[in-house]
């Protein structure tokens, strides 16, 4: 499932290709035909992200809202904008790239390959014909041959202006609110640093999690306690706080906690800006191009279970948690 930096690359691409136009939407596979109907021809005014969920917003107080779930993409296809802020280190300004874990493009030996073919050094500049799908990884294939591109399989809903199309398939939820109806979801919905990093959305989150008495490992997945935090960063955080999942959220101390807040605002604006979860800090020259191919050496015990820690040398633990797969370190998490 996306974790919350992807929404926000997403909804910054929908900001700078479809806020200020007015898309024709439609529903290609027909169950949203009548959602699509109450949006089409309306002006798109803003495009934000909180936590996991996108809110799309569109003139006479109509919004869209998009949870992609497990399943969920974004297909952009056409003469593709590129949002500025989404920047390479190193790269000269401009040079952006999309999207969680890189693109996918056409193999250059110069560049540096995911083990999934992922690109996570280069970009795809701006604005530039191609198709490019947009969920938990960025893929960039061949452009269409014709603008717009037929939709391929099941389209729940497809939005397009003069210059880009971009489809949506196999969403958790998607749904037209009304101003109050957003408010109310949002309202559910913890904190999200992306969005407000403020003492004030600190102390929020602090309260909510000192209210707690379940683990932390689980209260940090709670998406009305902090928004945005997944399997990954879950487990990365807790090692990097040398915390035990396995304690009760209301007897960890106050600044701990304000920790975790901090840490989450900053591994998060570096998942935003550069594509990867990078989550292991200080690497620089060849030690980070190693990590922007190979995820073992972006993380320290996300998925490498029966492995030395990286810090303490304990053999990195598999157990089932909440019904996900927690990774933590029994050595150096106690």
């Amino acid at each position: 499932m996306p974790e919350g930096h992807s929404v926000h690359r997403i909804a910054r691409q929908f900001a700078v290709n479809f806020v200020g136009t007015a898309p024709e939407v439609t529903s290609p596979q027909g169950r949203f035909a009548q959602g699509a109907a109450l949006l089409s021809g309306r002006e798109m005014i803003d495009a934000r992200a909180v936590g996991k969920q996108m809110f799309l917003e569109f003139s006479d107080d109509r919004w869209l809202r998009v949870h992609l779930g497990i399943y969920g993409a974004w297909d952009f296809a056409g003469d593709v904008r590129v949002d500025p802020s989404i920047q390479i280190h190193g790269q000269a300004p401009g040079r952006t790239k999309l999207g969680q874990t890189g693109e996918y493009s056409r193999p250059d030996p110069a560049r540096p390959l995911d083990r999934d073919g992922e690109d996570s050094v280069t970009s795809i500049g701006a604005p530039r014909r191609t198709r490019v799908r947009m969920a938990e990884t960025d893929r960039e294939t061949a452009a269409p041959a014709a603008f717009p591109p037929e939709p391929v399989g099941q389209v729940r809903v497809r939005l397009l202006n003069d210059l880009v199309c971009a489809d949506l398939r196999g969403p958790t939820a998607c749904e037209v609110l009304t101003p109050a109806e957003v408010d109310a979801v949002i309202q559910k919905l913890g904190p999200d640093p992306a969005n407000a990093n403020t003492p004030a959305e600190r102390e929020r989150f602090v309260e909510r999690a000192l209210r707690k008495k379940t683990p932390i490992g689980l209260v940090l997945m709670d998406q009305s306690v902090i928004a945005g935090i997944g399997n990954v960063y879950r487990a990365e955080m807790l090692f990097r706080a040398e915390l035990n999942p396995h304690t009760p959220a209301n007897t960890i101390d106050r600044t701990v906690l304000e920790a975790l807040w901090d840490d989450w605002a900053h591994l998060l604006e570096i998942g935003i800006t550069v594509g990867q979860m990078m989550t292991i800090d200080g690497l620089a020259g060849e030690e980070y191009e190693r990590a922007l191919v190979d995820r073992d050496e972006r993380h320290s015990v996300y998925k490498l279970e029966g492995t030395p820690c990286k810090r303490c040398g304990t053999n990195i633990a598999l157990e089932e948690f909440g019904a996900r797969k927690l990774y933590w370190c029994p050595g150096c998490q106690t």
